[in-house]
């Protein structure tokens, strides 16, 4: 079969506005998943059990599921609890925010725990409440330690984020479904999405590799 480099050159624009659709998402859902990982990693390392328990919950639940499910539950099956029309794209971010939450939150709860105890102990002497010391101590550094497993969530998440085509979503993934369905033409398209990806995933590397450097060069 020979490769058809006019269809691939036509349908390149479609699928970089698919592209500019998976990287919202990813980023809203990262920020998101940000937000509540570092409160559930928190959560995990509290010193009341019943929060700790429930953030144990959360972290095994979102993490011992496939994101796949999630969507059909955030999607499908809680419209049916709530009887209201979930749309997709507030599906979309919800799933992908919740399930990277969960990552997130072991992320910073091992960053928080590589900090030496002795920095909880200095700033408890100085009169800071436990809330002060994490926020203004001890989160701080944790989150230098926590830049690169970090870039590799939002890596994983950006390649997980095709997951959202099943709601007809159309991101770069199912853009590239319904650019074949009409043109057939499998092997220019998917080779496309593939370079897309890949494209996304390296820039992405390179620059979580140098706020890396960067934050290592002001420790200096």
């Amino acid at each position: 079969m020979d490769f058809d480099f006019d269809l691939a050159v036509r349908a390149f624009p479609l699928l970089l506005m698919g592209a500019g659709v998976t990287i919202k998402i990813t980023a809203l859902s990262v920020a998101c998943g940000i937000i509540i990982g570092l409160f559930v990693g928190i959560g995990r390392i509290c010193s009341v059990r019943i929060i700790r328990l429930l953030a144990a919950v959360y972290v095994d639940f979102l993490r011992g599921t496939p994101l796949l499910v999630q969507i059909f539950l955030i999607y499908f099956a809680l419209p049916v609890v709530t009887n209201v029309h979930m749309d997709p794209f507030i599906a979309a971010i919800a799933s992908c925010s919740i399930n990277s939450g969960a990552y997130v939150a072991e992320i910073f709860r091992a960053g928080i725990q590589s900090i030496d105890s002795g920095q909880m102990e200095a700033g408890r002497s100085l009169g800071m409440s436990w809330v002060q010391t994490m926020r203004y101590i001890i989160v701080p550094q944790a989150f230098k330690h926590v830049i690169p497993p970090l870039g590799n969530e939002f890596i994983a998440l950006l390649k997980d984020s095709s997951l959202v085509s099943v709601i007809g979503f159309e991101e770069l993934t199912r853009r590239g479904q319904l650019i074949i369905a009409r043109t057939y033409g499998s092997l220019e398209i998917w080779i496309c999405v593939a370079l897309i990806y890949l494209a996304m995933t390296i820039t992405i590397s390179r620059f979580v590799a140098w706020l890396e450097k960067k934050f290592a060069a002001g420790d200096r």
